[in-house]
């Protein structure tokens, strides 16, 4: 009977070891990514808007961004891509922070590359399965992988560095946000996946949701990249005068990229962002991964409206622990901020096309007279 008992005793040990008992961790892996405790720790739903400051805002955008964000653990940004000032920032502790891994929306910037390098036209097919092959605009529609992968391998890391960084990744997309961080961009390719994985999911890159907007505001005013700027004082607002941080200079190109962020929007991942009761037509990029640094499963979507006149760009990222949290529900977020501003007639009064005029305006008060009548 003792013996039983005692043979009960140490059976008893032995599974209450093997409930608590960490798993032993993959070769290379750190307890950022094999502790799924840690993982649920970052919640699908939070207060996204609670230690903003929002005095200088502008209160339309930002009500339009925080009803559309709901209760989404994210954050999203607004910026005029014809000055490149800011207009809100909802979660602004994530949305200036170190940045994230940026998923598929790394394929616009892959695209450009590849565009500017002649590697492909947009006609150029490449097979993406055994029976299947795809064009450019096809597969920035579906977001394909195995599309961007080859383009990678065919440019390599150099080339892909390059387009990155004339972008903005890796590097401060603002002027004078002593807050904001750079994110970071690797000096060679990672060593999960290489080029392949990098040019598909943006492996080994950091991005912040300012750069990523900042990247979209210049692919809708036709190339210039302008410093974001966040005037938070009257002062710096009465003072407002667009920086141009450099001309990209791929304006020709450009058609073949936008036609594959509205194929997204019209009938591909980022279709949940269309707007059937609005006459303005957005462009976007989704991206789903999971971010093992941080580590969270993330949803991305960058976009700008309208497609003829550019008024906003915006991006949204979405952090969490379930399904839920992927591209298509960050675009489904967007749809609900261009619907919100619509009902507030804030598309009524068009920017005028800027393409010609922002190549080579600086901190000047021709730029600000030329650029400097959007919406505040």
């Amino acid at each position: 009977m003792v013996s039983r008992q005692l043979g009960k005793m140490a059976l008893a040990i032995m599974l209450s070891a093997l409930c608590v008992a960490p798993l032993p961790a993959a070769p290379g892996a750190t307890a950022a990514n094999t502790t799924h405790k840690t993982v649920r720790g970052v919640p699908t739903f939070a207060n996204s808007t609670g230690d903003d400051m929002t005095g200088f805002d502008d209160p339309v955008v930002r009500a339009a961004l925080v009803e559309g964000l709901g209760r989404y653990n994210g954050a999203v940004v607004a910026v005029n891509p014809n000055t490149g000032r800011i207009l809100a920032v909802v979660n602004q502790k994530i949305a200036f922070g170190e940045g994230y891994i940026p998923c598929s929306t790394i394929k616009p910037t892959i695209a450009l590359a590849a565009l500017e390098e002649n590697v492909i036209t947009r006609d150029t097919m490449l097979r993406v399965s055994r029976k299947k092959y795809m064009n450019l605009t096809e597969a920035m529609a579906h977001s394909n992988n195995v599309f961007f992968e080859e383009l990678g391998r065919r440019m390599g890391y150099d080339t892909v560095a390059k387009y990155a960084r004339l972008v903005g990744l890796g590097e401060l997309a603002g002027y004078n946000l002593p807050e904001e961080h750079p994110g970071a961009f690797p000096s060679a390719p990672p060593a999960f996946g290489g080029i392949a994985r990098m040019s598909s999911f943006g492996e080994g890159i950091q991005m912040t949701p300012l750069q990523l907007v900042s990247m979209a505001s210049a692919f809708a005013n036709g190339g210039t990249l302008y410093y974001l700027q966040y005037p938070r004082t009257q002062e710096e607002v009465d003072n407002f005068q667009p920086r141009v941080k450099r001309d990209l200079n791929i304006g020709p190109i450009l058609p073949e990229i936008r036609e594959g962020m509205l194929a997204a929007v019209l009938y591909g991942t980022a279709k949940s962002s269309f707007d059937a009761g609005g006459d303005e037509t957005s462009l976007g990029k989704t991206g789903t991964c999971d971010d093992h640094v941080t580590p969270s499963r993330l949803g991305w979507y960058v976009t700008y409206a309208d497609e003829l006149h550019p008024k906003i760009a915006i991006a949204v990222l979405l952090r969490g622990n379930t399904r839920r949290v992927k591209g298509p529900t960050a675009a489904e977020v967007a749809g609900r901020i261009y619907r919100k501003l619509r009902e507030e007639n804030y598309f009524a009064n068009p920017t005028a096309p800027v393409t010609a005029l922002a190549s080579g305006l600086a901190t000047t008060g021709a730029a600000s007279s030329l650029l400097g009548s959007a919406h505040k």
